[in-house]
């Protein structure tokens, strides 16, 4: 493990070339794929460092994202708006997020999880576009850090407890007396508020509309998974207080799904519309992982992996449409089916992926995720239904808005599409859609 974690350090060094480094961010992912292994335990153990299927899966998702990244924000390049700097930036995001996914040590992986805000705020304070831009990455940054500081001192205790912080020799923590209940949200609440869970998600709209295409595509892609897969390793240590206490996080998530859902239909920007979507989305992801039986993980793994591709290549879209327009706002980007009409069709392909139409992704892991809710309680069909046809709603009326209408009569002339923007949504839309048919595999794998 500890060659591609150096792999994706020494890319760095290559800062100064900006085909280069995707090129070896291509090299690692292949590499990497090859490394495929076929059972649950943890594999290529080496210095506190190695995978299970979570971790490889999450890892290949990283460096997939990140070369869209690099391949999206062409614009850097041509401006020359610093483009080593940001190329230096994006390596050492993709470094810190290899040490977090592969750590086998909770204070390692804590430390990683920390350090993957640094090169983040630097996206959204360097490139990003309004002034506001300095609000949004502090927003950011506190929020994250006040949450984690409990986790830290979580993990102190847990050491001084078990004698260990290494996964799968750490202490299972037994009781459910109120301070086990009190170490427990502890534990779980920095990774709630990065995944995030509504009431605290209120940086992420934020973030996401001050951040450049590379800071939105590499927050909805990979870091609001890193919450989710925090989750997934914290919460098997407090099982016995968990299962007294996941009501709170269903109730939450279900009602504050529906909520952010009604705010997306009367969204004007078209990235917020997208971001608070992504909540709604990791809504029903905590759900699945809080209740924590087969199904519910299952779904929540294969609905991040779907919805990093799917998100990210809505935020791509959006930034095209800017680039040429000017605008993000709804009321400006009507009618992009007359100025813009090759571009409808991966409109339409991306939003069925966000409203989790077939044979999308999204789809195989929501149907995971319904059965693990509907499951534990039956009380919740009401939650869910509403859920997910808002999520319908929303979607298409984003569609309808902004590809049906009178187009701006403010705008002159348009490209439509270059190559490389073509090529970059195909690599979004095919592992989205040819992941589905490996679904069995994808089912029985974690």
């Amino acid at each position: 493990m500890l060659k591609f974690v150096l792999g994706s350090f020494f890319l760095i060094l290559g800062f100064s070339s900006w085909y280069g480094v995707q090129l070896g961010m291509v090299f690692l992912f292949v590499l990497y794929l090859l490394c495929c292994k076929h059972d649950f335990h943890m594999s290529m153990l080496s210095y506190g460092l190695g995978f299970d299927w979570l971790s490889y899966i999450l890892i290949l998702l990283s460096f997939w994202i990140m070369l869209l990244v690099l391949m999206s924000s062409q614009a850097i390049m041509d401006k020359n708006n610093f483009y080593s700097i940001f190329i230096m930036t994006c390596c050492f995001l993709v470094f810190f997020l290899i040490m977090t996914f592969s750590s086998t040590d909770l204070l390692l992986f804590y430390i990683s999880f920390e350090a993957s805000l640094i090169p983040t705020l630097i996206l959204i304070l360097g490139w990003g576009y309004q002034p506001e831009r300095i609000g949004a990455g502090i927003y950011m940054l506190f929020y994250t850090l006040t949450a984690s500081l409990p986790l830290l001192v979580s993990l102190m205790v847990l050491y001084s407890k078990g004698g260990s912080l290494t996964l799968g020799l750490t202490s299972e923590v037994f009781g459910c007396s109120f301070i086990y209940k009190i170490w427990y949200m502890a534990s779980v609440f920095a990774f709630i508020v990065k995944l995030p869970m509504f009431i605290f998600h209120l940086w992420l709209p934020k973030a996401h509309v001050e951040a450049p295409v590379a800071g939105s595509m590499i927050l909805a892609g990979v870091l609001l998974k890193l919450g989710g897969y925090g989750l997934l390793r914290v919460i098997p240590l407090f099982s016995g207080v968990n299962s007294k206490l996941c009501w709170i996080w269903v109730s939450i998530s279900l009602v504050g799904g529906v909520l952010v859902s009604l705010m997306c239909m009367r969204q004007v920007d078209i990235k917020a519309l997208i971001a608070y979507s992504s909540v709604a989305h990791m809504g029903m992801v905590l759900c699945g992982v809080s209740i924590f039986n087969w199904w519910g993980v299952n779904g929540a793994i294969v609905v991040m992996v779907g919805h990093g591709l799917c998100s990210s290549g809505l935020f791509f879209m959006i930034n095209m449409v800017y680039e040429r327009l000017g605008s993000r706002s709804l009321l400006i980007n009507k009618g992009l089916l007359n100025i813009m009409p090759t571009m409808a069709m991966w409109w339409f392909l991306l939003c069925a992926g966000n409203m989790a139409a077939p044979p999308t992704l999204n789809l195989l892991g929501e149907i995971q995720l319904i059965i693990s809710i509907m499951n534990w309680s039956s009380f919740n069909m009401i939650g869910v239904g509403f859920l997910s046809f808002f999520s319908a709603a929303y979607t298409l009326y984003l569609f309808s808005i902004s590809q049906h209408g009178k187009f701006y009569n403010g705008v002159f002339s348009c490209c439509s599409g270059k190559v490389r923007e073509y090529l970059v949504l195909m690599l979004h839309w095919l592992p989205l859609n040819l992941m589905f048919m490996v679904g069995s595999i994808m089912l029985f794998a974690f």
